[in-house]
């Protein structure tokens, strides 16, 4: 049996925008990721509403997704692939950070992960890096992530750019699935559906 494990934020552990509430497991796109998959694999959840690359939260304490990454990755080994999207909540305003050092920030947490000795035989696992998509139209957290839906369209194409500089499979999410306009930020059920069945074929690509 395969194990992967999926790093990422609210969006990996499933936050419904229109309840507030968390998805079911098997409407998460980690559980459509397992049902993709099949039996053969296991698909673990590692997702922390809040979390950064690699920025300290002074309000949201301990989302610093580099401080945690190692012991998770020690946690769980071996580990056959690593799916890594973060870099959503580093678009709030008071991290002042740019669309490209965003990038730089997730690109180094998958170079973290492609270099630990967590896989089977303690070698490196395999990694698939998810630059997420675009901001929606943003509502009440529009003053938290003021400017920072200009800053999401141009995600991607620094994601693409440092991937590439570091031999990282990457996967644009945003030309999978949109986020939704009833917050800006997380995905409705229907997006989630699609996520994991891209995410899938990657997978069974890296993999198989």
């Amino acid at each position: 049996m395969k194990t992967i494990v999926c790093y990422g934020d609210s969006n990996t552990w499933g936050y419904d925008p229109a309840t507030r509430d968390r998805f079911p497991p098997d409407v998460r796109w980690t559980g459509i990721l397992q049902r993709e998959l099949g039996s053969d694999y296991r698909v673990i959840e590692e997702g922390l509403n809040g979390r950064t690359t690699n920025a300290d939260d002074p309000f949201e304490l301990h989302r610093n997704g580099l401080t945690y990454l190692p012991a998770c990755l020690e946690t769980h080994r071996p580990i056959d692939l690593v799916t890594i999207m973060l870099g959503t909540n580093d678009l709030k305003a008071r991290f002042g950070r740019s669309a490209s050092d965003i990038a730089q920030g997730a690109v180094l947490l998958a170079n973290i992960a492609a270099n630990s000795p967590v896989g089977p035989g303690r070698k490196p696992p395999k990694v698939l890096l998810i630059a997420p998509p675009p901001l929606g139209k943003l509502t009440e957290l529009a003053e938290m992530f003021e400017g920072g839906a200009e800053k999401s369209r141009r995600l991607a194409k620094h994601f693409a750019t440092f991937a590439a500089w570091h031999n990282i499979p990457l996967l644009d999410a945003g030309q999978v699935i949109v986020s939704s306009d009833l917050d800006g930020i997380h995905f409705e059920a229907s997006e989630h559906e699609k996520l994991g069945k891209a995410v899938a074929q990657e997978v069974r690509r890296l993999l198989e």
